[in-house]
Protein backbone atom coordinates (compact mmCIF):
# COMPACT_ATOMS: atom_id res chain seq x y z
CA UNK A 1 0.00 0.00 0.00
CA UNK A 2 1.47 3.23 -0.70
CA UNK A 3 0.35 5.23 2.20
CA UNK A 4 2.66 2.27 4.21
CA UNK A 5 5.79 4.40 5.74
CA UNK A 6 8.25 1.79 5.43
CA UNK A 7 10.65 3.63 8.35
CA UNK A 8 7.49 3.51 10.16
CA UNK A 9 6.87 -0.14 10.53
CA UNK A 10 10.33 -1.12 10.51
CA UNK A 11 10.24 -2.99 14.09
CA UNK A 12 13.08 -1.88 16.57
CA UNK A 13 14.09 -5.36 17.24
CA UNK A 14 13.47 -8.98 15.92
CA UNK A 15 12.67 -11.75 18.39
CA UNK A 16 14.91 -14.87 18.35
CA UNK A 17 13.18 -18.20 19.20
CA UNK A 18 15.90 -21.41 18.21
CA UNK A 19 15.02 -24.20 20.11
CA UNK A 20 12.98 -22.67 23.18
CA UNK A 21 9.85 -24.44 22.47
CA UNK A 22 11.94 -27.22 23.62
CA UNK A 23 11.28 -27.45 27.69
CA UNK A 24 14.58 -27.37 29.84
CA UNK A 25 16.98 -27.62 26.23
CA UNK A 26 18.21 -23.82 27.19
CA UNK A 27 20.60 -24.71 29.18
CA UNK A 28 22.38 -27.70 27.98
CA UNK A 29 22.10 -26.66 24.70
CA UNK A 30 23.84 -23.40 25.64
CA UNK A 31 26.57 -25.99 27.11
CA UNK A 32 26.93 -27.85 24.13
CA UNK A 33 26.83 -25.26 21.33
CA UNK A 34 29.26 -23.45 23.15
CA UNK A 35 31.54 -26.55 23.28
CA UNK A 36 30.85 -26.61 19.29
CA UNK A 37 31.75 -23.43 18.63
CA UNK A 38 35.42 -24.13 21.02
CA UNK A 39 35.85 -26.96 18.15
CA UNK A 40 35.00 -25.08 15.41
CA UNK A 41 37.70 -22.07 16.16
CA UNK A 42 40.30 -24.21 17.28
CA UNK A 43 40.09 -26.74 14.68
CA UNK A 44 39.98 -23.83 11.94
CA UNK A 45 42.56 -21.75 13.38
CA UNK A 46 45.23 -24.89 13.57
CA UNK A 47 44.70 -25.61 9.85
CA UNK A 48 45.16 -22.15 8.94
CA UNK A 49 48.39 -21.89 11.54
CA UNK A 50 49.40 -25.37 9.81
CA UNK A 51 48.84 -24.87 6.32
CA UNK A 52 50.73 -21.15 7.15
CA UNK A 53 53.76 -22.98 9.03
CA UNK A 54 54.36 -25.92 7.02
CA UNK A 55 56.10 -25.73 3.94
CA UNK A 56 55.01 -29.19 3.01
CA UNK A 57 51.36 -28.06 2.91
CA UNK A 58 51.89 -24.67 0.23
CA UNK A 59 49.96 -26.40 -2.30
CA UNK A 60 46.87 -25.42 -3.58
CA UNK A 61 44.68 -27.99 -1.92
CA UNK A 62 45.56 -27.23 1.50
CA UNK A 63 45.85 -23.29 0.46
CA UNK A 64 42.11 -23.80 -0.73
CA UNK A 65 41.56 -25.84 2.88
CA UNK A 66 42.78 -22.74 4.81
CA UNK A 67 40.30 -20.54 2.68
CA UNK A 68 37.56 -22.76 3.35
CA UNK A 69 38.69 -22.40 7.12
CA UNK A 70 38.52 -18.52 7.01
CA UNK A 71 34.93 -19.12 5.66
CA UNK A 72 34.10 -20.97 8.37
CA UNK A 73 35.65 -18.79 11.21
CA UNK A 74 33.82 -15.87 9.98
CA UNK A 75 30.30 -17.50 9.50
CA UNK A 76 30.81 -18.91 13.49
CA UNK A 77 32.07 -15.80 14.90
CA UNK A 78 29.05 -13.77 12.90
CA UNK A 79 26.35 -15.85 15.36
CA UNK A 80 28.58 -16.40 18.26
CA UNK A 81 26.83 -13.59 20.27
CA UNK A 82 23.13 -13.88 19.04
CA UNK A 83 23.34 -17.53 19.59
CA UNK A 84 24.94 -17.86 23.20
CA UNK A 85 23.00 -14.90 24.33
CA UNK A 86 19.97 -16.82 23.56
CA UNK A 87 21.16 -20.29 25.18
CA UNK A 88 23.48 -19.17 27.79
CA UNK A 89 22.12 -15.94 28.91
CA UNK A 90 17.96 -16.69 27.62
CA UNK A 91 18.47 -12.92 25.87
CA UNK A 92 16.07 -13.33 22.55
CA UNK A 93 16.12 -10.11 21.12
CA UNK A 94 18.16 -8.99 18.07
CA UNK A 95 18.34 -4.95 16.95
CA UNK A 96 17.04 -4.57 13.26
CA UNK A 97 20.26 -3.31 12.01
CA UNK A 98 22.30 -5.97 13.71
CA UNK A 99 20.20 -8.35 12.03
CA UNK A 100 19.84 -7.36 8.91
CA UNK A 101 23.96 -7.26 9.06
CA UNK A 102 24.80 -10.61 10.63
CA UNK A 103 22.35 -12.16 7.81
CA UNK A 104 25.07 -10.35 5.25
CA UNK A 105 27.96 -12.16 7.10
CA UNK A 106 26.03 -15.18 7.01
CA UNK A 107 25.12 -15.66 3.60
CA UNK A 108 28.58 -13.89 2.47
CA UNK A 109 30.38 -16.43 4.38
CA UNK A 110 28.03 -19.17 2.88
CA UNK A 111 28.72 -18.68 -0.41
CA UNK A 112 32.86 -18.05 -0.07
CA UNK A 113 32.22 -21.24 1.49
CA UNK A 114 30.63 -22.60 -1.66
CA UNK A 115 33.11 -20.83 -4.05
CA UNK A 116 36.15 -22.45 -2.38
CA UNK A 117 34.79 -26.14 -2.44
CA UNK A 118 34.39 -25.55 -6.09
CA UNK A 119 37.92 -24.48 -6.78
CA UNK A 120 38.55 -27.84 -4.60
CA UNK A 121 36.80 -29.99 -7.12
CA UNK A 122 38.46 -28.02 -9.43
CA UNK A 123 41.88 -28.70 -7.85
CA UNK A 124 41.21 -32.74 -7.68
CA UNK A 125 40.11 -32.63 -11.00
CA UNK A 126 43.59 -31.04 -12.74
CA UNK A 127 45.65 -33.54 -9.75
CA UNK A 128 44.16 -36.64 -11.64
CA UNK A 129 43.25 -36.06 -15.16
CA UNK A 130 46.48 -34.12 -15.99
CA UNK A 131 48.98 -34.66 -12.68
CA UNK A 132 51.73 -33.81 -15.05
CA UNK A 133 50.53 -30.18 -15.85
CA UNK A 134 49.74 -29.38 -12.06
CA UNK A 135 52.27 -27.03 -11.08
CA UNK A 136 51.72 -25.08 -13.92
CA UNK A 137 47.95 -25.10 -13.99
CA UNK A 138 47.62 -23.92 -10.25
CA UNK A 139 50.31 -22.06 -9.65
CA UNK A 140 49.83 -19.58 -5.91
CA UNK A 141 48.90 -16.72 -8.05
CA UNK A 142 46.33 -18.11 -9.39
CA UNK A 143 45.10 -20.41 -6.74
CA UNK A 144 44.71 -16.73 -4.75
CA UNK A 145 42.79 -15.48 -7.76
CA UNK A 146 40.06 -17.92 -7.33
CA UNK A 147 39.70 -17.36 -3.57
CA UNK A 148 39.61 -13.60 -4.24
CA UNK A 149 36.89 -14.71 -7.30
CA UNK A 150 34.70 -16.49 -4.61
CA UNK A 151 35.18 -13.59 -1.77
CA UNK A 152 33.95 -10.63 -4.51
CA UNK A 153 31.37 -12.80 -6.03
CA UNK A 154 29.95 -13.49 -2.46
CA UNK A 155 30.14 -10.02 -1.50
CA UNK A 156 28.43 -8.55 -4.89
CA UNK A 157 25.52 -10.90 -4.87
CA UNK A 158 24.69 -10.41 -1.06
CA UNK A 159 25.28 -7.03 -0.53
CA UNK A 160 21.49 -6.63 -1.92
CA UNK A 161 19.87 -8.72 0.70
CA UNK A 162 19.82 -5.87 3.45
CA UNK A 163 19.38 -3.33 1.03
CA UNK A 164 16.24 -4.97 -0.20
CA UNK A 165 14.68 -5.66 3.61
CA UNK A 166 15.66 -2.52 4.56
CA UNK A 167 13.35 -0.20 2.19
CA UNK A 168 10.33 -2.87 3.37
CA UNK A 169 7.30 -2.72 6.37
CA UNK A 170 7.06 -5.47 8.27
CA UNK A 171 3.61 -6.26 9.49
CA UNK A 172 3.65 -10.32 10.06
CA UNK A 173 5.12 -10.31 13.87
CA UNK A 174 8.57 -10.13 14.87
CA UNK A 175 9.34 -13.56 15.63
CA UNK A 176 12.08 -15.08 13.90
CA UNK A 177 12.51 -19.23 13.90
CA UNK A 178 16.22 -19.42 14.41
CA UNK A 179 18.79 -17.81 17.20
CA UNK A 180 20.33 -15.51 14.29
CA UNK A 181 18.99 -14.29 10.97
CA UNK A 182 18.89 -15.62 7.73
CA UNK A 183 16.77 -13.95 4.74
CA UNK A 184 14.32 -15.94 4.15
CA UNK A 185 13.43 -16.12 7.54
CA UNK A 186 13.56 -12.09 7.79
CA UNK A 187 11.50 -11.77 4.69
CA UNK A 188 8.63 -13.81 5.76
CA UNK A 189 7.61 -11.02 8.41
CA UNK A 190 7.68 -8.35 5.47
CA UNK A 191 4.56 -6.81 3.85
CA UNK A 192 4.79 -4.96 1.14
CA UNK A 193 6.09 -5.37 -2.61
CA UNK A 194 8.24 -8.63 -1.45
CA UNK A 195 7.98 -10.16 -5.18
CA UNK A 196 11.57 -8.60 -6.00
CA UNK A 197 13.08 -9.83 -2.90
CA UNK A 198 11.32 -13.38 -3.62
CA UNK A 199 12.86 -13.90 -6.75
CA UNK A 200 16.50 -12.64 -5.87
CA UNK A 201 16.74 -14.75 -2.99
CA UNK A 202 15.85 -17.44 -6.01
CA UNK A 203 18.47 -15.47 -8.38
CA UNK A 204 21.17 -16.15 -5.43
CA UNK A 205 20.17 -19.68 -4.50
CA UNK A 206 20.55 -20.80 -8.41
CA UNK A 207 23.17 -18.54 -9.51
CA UNK A 208 25.60 -19.07 -6.31
CA UNK A 209 24.79 -22.81 -4.89
CA UNK A 210 23.04 -24.08 -7.52
CA UNK A 211 25.82 -23.23 -10.10
CA UNK A 212 28.76 -24.24 -7.79
CA UNK A 213 26.70 -27.74 -7.10
CA UNK A 214 26.14 -28.16 -10.62
CA UNK A 215 29.84 -27.58 -11.58
CA UNK A 216 31.08 -29.54 -8.50
CA UNK A 217 29.03 -32.88 -9.85
CA UNK A 218 29.93 -32.15 -13.64
CA UNK A 219 33.73 -31.93 -12.30
CA UNK A 220 33.44 -35.78 -10.17
CA UNK A 221 32.07 -36.89 -13.51
CA UNK A 222 35.16 -36.27 -15.30
CA UNK A 223 37.18 -36.70 -12.60
CA UNK A 224 35.64 -40.74 -12.53
CA UNK A 225 36.02 -40.74 -16.07
CA UNK A 226 40.01 -39.67 -15.53
CA UNK A 227 40.12 -42.79 -13.11
CA UNK A 228 38.64 -44.77 -14.99
CA UNK A 229 41.78 -44.62 -17.32
CA UNK A 230 43.94 -45.27 -14.83
CA UNK A 231 45.46 -48.79 -15.66
CA UNK A 232 45.80 -49.90 -12.12
CA UNK A 233 43.22 -51.13 -9.77
CA UNK A 234 45.90 -49.61 -6.78
CA UNK A 235 46.13 -45.98 -9.02
CA UNK A 236 42.64 -45.82 -9.44
CA UNK A 237 41.85 -46.51 -5.37
CA UNK A 238 44.20 -44.31 -4.90
CA UNK A 239 42.75 -41.38 -7.07
CA UNK A 240 39.57 -41.58 -5.36
CA UNK A 241 41.19 -41.67 -2.07
CA UNK A 242 42.07 -38.05 -2.26
CA UNK A 243 38.83 -37.14 -3.24
CA UNK A 244 37.18 -38.64 -0.35
CA UNK A 245 37.31 -35.78 1.89
CA UNK A 246 35.98 -33.35 -0.47
CA UNK A 247 33.66 -35.38 -1.02
CA UNK A 248 32.22 -36.10 2.67
CA UNK A 249 32.50 -31.95 3.15
CA UNK A 250 30.36 -31.26 -0.34
CA UNK A 251 27.92 -32.95 0.93
CA UNK A 252 27.66 -31.56 4.75
CA UNK A 253 27.55 -28.55 3.37
CA UNK A 254 25.20 -28.51 0.61
CA UNK A 255 22.62 -31.37 2.17
CA UNK A 256 21.36 -29.40 4.84
CA UNK A 257 21.75 -25.72 2.88
CA UNK A 258 19.33 -27.81 0.68
CA UNK A 259 17.08 -29.07 3.24
CA UNK A 260 16.48 -25.87 4.60
CA UNK A 261 15.82 -23.90 0.80
CA UNK A 262 13.51 -26.80 0.29
CA UNK A 263 11.66 -26.29 3.73
CA UNK A 264 11.60 -21.92 3.75
CA UNK A 265 10.47 -22.24 -0.13
CA UNK A 266 8.07 -25.51 -0.21
CA UNK A 267 7.20 -26.75 3.39
CA UNK A 268 5.12 -23.93 4.78
CA UNK A 269 3.16 -26.22 7.30
CA UNK A 270 6.64 -27.71 8.55
CA UNK A 271 6.93 -27.84 12.32
CA UNK A 272 9.04 -24.98 14.01
CA UNK A 273 10.99 -27.48 15.67
CA UNK A 274 12.46 -29.24 12.33
CA UNK A 275 12.80 -25.42 11.45
CA UNK A 276 15.47 -24.89 14.01
CA UNK A 277 17.07 -28.37 14.09
CA UNK A 278 17.88 -27.99 10.63
CA UNK A 279 18.92 -24.53 10.88
CA UNK A 280 21.48 -25.57 13.65
CA UNK A 281 22.86 -28.25 11.79
CA UNK A 282 22.92 -25.95 8.92
CA UNK A 283 24.88 -23.61 10.68
CA UNK A 284 27.04 -25.78 13.06
CA UNK A 285 28.19 -28.85 11.62
CA UNK A 286 29.81 -27.95 8.63
CA UNK A 287 32.23 -25.53 9.94
CA UNK A 288 32.71 -28.18 13.20
CA UNK A 289 33.35 -31.03 10.87
CA UNK A 290 35.35 -29.73 7.98
CA UNK A 291 38.85 -29.50 9.90
CA UNK A 292 37.78 -32.89 11.92
CA UNK A 293 37.33 -34.49 8.81
CA UNK A 294 40.85 -33.04 6.54
CA UNK A 295 42.40 -33.83 9.60
CA UNK A 296 41.72 -37.81 9.82
CA UNK A 297 41.72 -37.94 6.18
CA UNK A 298 44.94 -36.63 5.00
CA UNK A 299 48.27 -37.84 6.45
CA UNK A 300 50.01 -34.56 5.57
CA UNK A 301 48.41 -32.36 8.16
CA UNK A 302 48.48 -35.14 10.84
CA UNK A 303 52.21 -35.33 9.95
CA UNK A 304 52.06 -31.58 10.42
CA UNK A 305 50.08 -31.62 13.51
CA UNK A 306 52.14 -33.96 15.12
CA UNK A 307 55.54 -32.50 14.18
CA UNK A 308 53.70 -29.01 15.80
CA UNK A 309 53.00 -30.55 18.73
CA UNK A 310 56.07 -31.88 19.49
CA UNK A 311 57.86 -28.50 18.66
CA UNK A 312 55.21 -27.17 21.81
CA UNK A 313 55.89 -29.57 23.82
CA UNK A 314 59.78 -29.53 23.66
Amino acid sequence: MSEFNTTAFQPSLFILTGLRRLAGSRLWLGLLLSLMYIITMVGNCTVIHLVRKERSLQEPQYLFLSMLAWADIVLSVSTLLSVLKVYILGLYEIAFDSCLTQMFFIHTSSSVGSGILLAMAFNHFVAISKPLQYTTILTSSRVTRMGLAALLRAVALMTPLPILLKRLPFCKGRTLSYSYCLHPNVMKLACGQVRINILYGLVLVLFSFGVDSLLIAISYVLIFQAVLGIASREGQMKALNTCLSHIFTVFIYYGPLLAITVMHRISIRSSPVAHAVLGNVYLFMPPMLNPIVYSLKTKQIRTALRKSCKIQRS
